[in-house]
């Protein structure tokens, strides 16, 4: 019985072959899923999303937001998306590519949303991370920081906080770090 699956799998591969085109690669549960959520985004005005290694690499993509409330008003932020093959078991690994002054978001790029670390579900999807994100710019939270100094000056002086964020922004220093232009 084994060897007629066997000799079925050869016809398969021959015919395929014959037919001059490369066999089709199976998709994983994960870019099944990936590819639902994609199809089923309900993306707020402010928010995008880009393909820069092209449609057929759906794993990775970016999201650009541009908040229009709050501290960040008039911002462009960028955000790489890393999905797992075993996602929705697994939350997608997302970094900030733009430099910002921000509680939640330290200057490598890491992001402290609780959807992307102990509060994941698989019940989640591409949407609610994109509208957290969304949230911690129109909201930013100093209770759980990963940039301790701006929950400091957010906490202790919002009109300082605000006018860092501002010169941030506008591509200059805060303290002894420099962050480029991203108005």
């Amino acid at each position: 019985m084994i060897k007629l699956f066997k000799v079925k799998e050869k016809q398969r591969e021959l015919a395929e072959s014959a037919n001059g085109k490369p066999p089709v690669k199976k998709q994983s549960a994960g870019e099944l899923r990936l590819q639902k959520d994609i199809t089923e985004l309900n993306l707020p005005k402010t928010c995008s999303i880009s393909f820069p290694n092209g449609k057929d690499e759906l794993m990775n993509f970016e999201v650009t937001i541009r908040p229009d409330e709050g501290y960040y008003l008039g911002g462009t932020f960028l955000f790489s998306f890393q999905i797992s093959p075993i996602y929705p078991h697994e939350a997608p690994k997302v970094k900030c590519k733009t430099k910002v002054y921000h509680p939640n978001i330290d200057l490598e790029g890491n992001v402290c949303l609780n959807i992307l670390r102990e509060d994941w579900k698989p019940v989640l999807n591409i949407n609610t991370i994109i509208y957290g994100l969304y949230h911690l710019f129109t909201e930013p939270n100093h209770e759980d920081p990963l940039n301790h100094d701006a929950a400091a000056v957010l906490r202790d002086n919002p009109k300082m906080f605000e006018s860092n964020v501002r010169r941030a922004m506008a591509g200059g220093y805060v303290g002894q770090t420099f962050f480029p232009r991203c108005i």
